[in-house]
C-alpha cells in the first residue's frame, strides 16, 4: 500500500489562498456585525444588508454599474471576436506579431494611465463625460481581454474545414457562422465574462471618465470609504464578491458541458467511422 507523501507545494498553495482570502472573509464576518465597528463583533444582525437595498441611490448605482458591464462585455466580445478573426486571417507572421504586441500592451498598461488617456481625449473633442463616456471606456479596455481568449480557440480549429466549406460551396457568411463561431464559442464566452468582470470591478478608469450624476459601484465604495468605515461598505462589497463567484461558477458549468459535448461529438464520430469499418 503506497504511503502519502507530504508536498510543500499543497501548503504554499494553502498558505498563498488564505492571504487572498483571509481580508474578504474579515470582511464578511463584520458586515454581519451589530455593533457598527470592525473593531469588535458585538452581535448579529440583517441591518447593514437591509440598509443597503433601502438605499434607493445606491440602488440606482448598482443597476448603471450592471448595465456598463452587460452592454460594454458584449459590445467587446462581438468587437474583438471579429477583430481575433482578421488577426487570425493575416498571413504575414511579422504583421500578425506587430498587432498581437499591440493588443497585449493594453493589456499591461496601468489603469491609471488608460484612464488619463480617455479623460484628456473625451475632454479634447468636447465630450461630455457621464454614461456614454465610462461604456466607451470599458469597452475599449475589454477588447484586448477577448481577442487574448478567443485567438488560442481559432488556432485550435482545423483549417480544413474552413477550405472544405468553401469548395463546397459555403459563402464567407455561411463559413463565419456554421463553422468558425461554433468552433470559438468558449473562447467568445470566456471572453465576455473576463470582459464583465473587469468591467464590473473597474475603479481607476471610471474614476477618470466618471461624470457628475453617474457613478460605479468601484467609484461609490471608494467615496464612501473616505468617509469614515461604514459595515454597509462591507455588506454590499460581500454581495458584489458573491455575485462574482456566482459568475464564475457559472462559467465554469459553461465550459464543462461544452467539453462534455465536444467529447461525445468525437465518440460519436469514432462510432460512426467505426461501423463504417466494418
Amino acid at each position: 500500500m503506497a504511503k502519502k507523501t507530504f508536498k510543500w507545494s499543497n501548503l504554499y498553495l494553502l498558505l498563498v489562498f488564505a492571504l487572498l482570502y483571509a481580508p474578504i472573509m474579515y470582511l464578511i464576518f463584520y458586515s454581519f456585525n451589530d455593533g457598527g465597528t470592525m473593531t469588535s463583533f458585538t452581535g448579529f444582525t440583517w441591518d447593514n444588508y437591509t440598509a443597503v437595498f433601502e438605499d434607493s441611490r445606491l440602488m440606482g448605482i448598482v443597476l448603471d454599474t450592471l448595465l456598463v458591464a452587460l452592454l460594454s462585455s458584449l459590445l467587446a466580445a462581438i468587437i474583438g471576436t471579429l477583430g481575433a478573426i482578421g488577426v487570425y486571417l493575416v498571413k504575414q507572421r511579422k504583421t500578425r506579431n506587430t498587432l498581437l504586441s499591440m493588443n497585449n500592451i493594453l493589456l499591461v498598461s496601468p489603469d491609471v494611465i488608460i484612464g488619463a488617456s480617455f479623460l484628456i481625449l473625451f475632454t479634447f473633442i468636447g465630450f461630455r463625460l457621464g454614461f456614454t463616456s465610462v461604456l466607451l471606456s470599458h469597452v475599449a479596455f475589454s477588447i484586448p481581454i477577448v481577442v487574448l481568449m478567443v485567438l488560442p480557440k481559432l488556432q485550435e480549429m482545423n483549417p480544413t474545414m474552413i477550405k472544405a466549406a468553401h469548395d463546397l460551396g459555403a459563402n464567407n457568411w455561411q463559413v463565419l457562422t456554421k463553422i468558425v463561431l461554433p468552433a470559438i464559442t468558449p473562447g467568445i464566452l470566456a471572453g465576455y465574462f473576463m470582459a464583465f468582470t473587469y468591467s464590473l470591478d473597474d475603479f481607476a478608469v471610471t474614476f477618470f471618465v466618471t461624470g457628475n450624476g453617474f457613478s460605479t459601484l468601484a467609484v461609490e465604495i471608494y467615496s464612501r470609504a473616505r468617509q469614515g468605515v461604514s459595515l454597509e461598505i462591507n455588506a454590499l462589497s460581500t454581495l458584489m464578491f458573491l455575485f462574482a463567484l456566482i459568475l464564475v461558477v457559472g462559467y465554469y458549468f459553461i465550459q464543462q458541458y461544452s467539453i462534455n459535448k465536444k467529447h461525445k461529438q468525437q465518440h460519436g464520430r469514432k462510432g460512426k467511422e467505426a461501423v463504417t469499418l466494418l
